[in-house]
């Protein structure tokens, strides 16, 4: 129950500012797509939870294996689709002319935020599974959903852009970075709703990092990699 309450206040905070956003530029907003986004947050987080609990977890492991990959087979699933399609949601190994070499010093700043990181919070000695899924599914799942189709629908509901720092910008890129935090800072326990703004933007601001990435190079194997590297580095120091 817990869950569903903290999934519903998730919804209702992402309806709320989309529909605020939507009404300051009318002619740029489609609320279907706002609703869509929305049901694939729902659909994405019953999956990691294994339907909160009444799917028996069948692949075990002190991780969460098993709603990883349920997850990840229904966003390549949604990114099949017609009107998503792998290329345009970033599912693509192809990248835009020139744009691996303009990522690199991006990529280099992502890496160091995730040393400092490693650095301010040193973590305990992790056992080989602890490494082995942080240097797979946490980039591997997340990144298609939350700068892939999240994204796309998303920003088919905020159709205005603004070109910054070599790429078009928009409301769906905002929202997706700031669903991506509070999927890791916002929850419901114990009678109440509860929010860690240091969480948010430990996960938040390298959000808009891969956002940058996706964009500028139209795949999504840069922030994958990069995301299991800043995952999985403070295992390796």
């Amino acid at each position: 129950m817990n869950g569903l309450i903290g999934l519903a206040g998730t919804l209702a905070i992402l309806l709320f500012l989309g529909a605020v956003l939507g009404l300051a530029d009318r002619r740029n907003f489609s609320v279907r797509w706002l609703a869509i986004a929305a049901l694939l947050v729902a659909i994405n987080d019953v999956l990691l939870t294994r339907c909160y609990g009444l799917l028996p977890d069948l692949i075990g492991g002190a991780w969460n294996w098993q709603g990883k990959f349920m997850a990840l087979a229904v966003t390549i699933a949604i990114a099949a689709r017609p009107a998503f399609g792998f290329r345009q949601v970033g599912l693509t190994l192809s990248h835009e002319p020139g744009s691996l070499k303009a990522a690199v010093p991006v990529a280099v700043a992502y890496c160091a935020f995730f040393v400092v990181i490693a650095m301010v919070f040193p973590a305990d000695q992790p056992s080989a599974e602890d490494v082995a899924f942080q240097m797979t599914m946490p980039g591997l799942e997340e990144e298609p959903f939350y700068r892939g189709v999240l994204l796309f629908a998303l920003d088919q509901a905020f159709r205005g852009r603004k070109r910054l720092f070599g790429v078009d910008w928009g409301w769906g890129a905002v929202l997706s970075s700031f669903l991506f935090g509070m999927t890791h800072a916002f929850g419901y326990a114990d009678g109440g709703f509860s929010f860690d703004p240091v969480t948010m933007a430990l996960t938040g601001i390298p959000s808009f990092i891969a956002v940058w990435l996706r964009l500028r190079t139209g795949s999504l194997v840069v922030p994958i990699v990069l995301h299991n590297f800043g995952n999985s580095f403070s295992f390796l120091v």
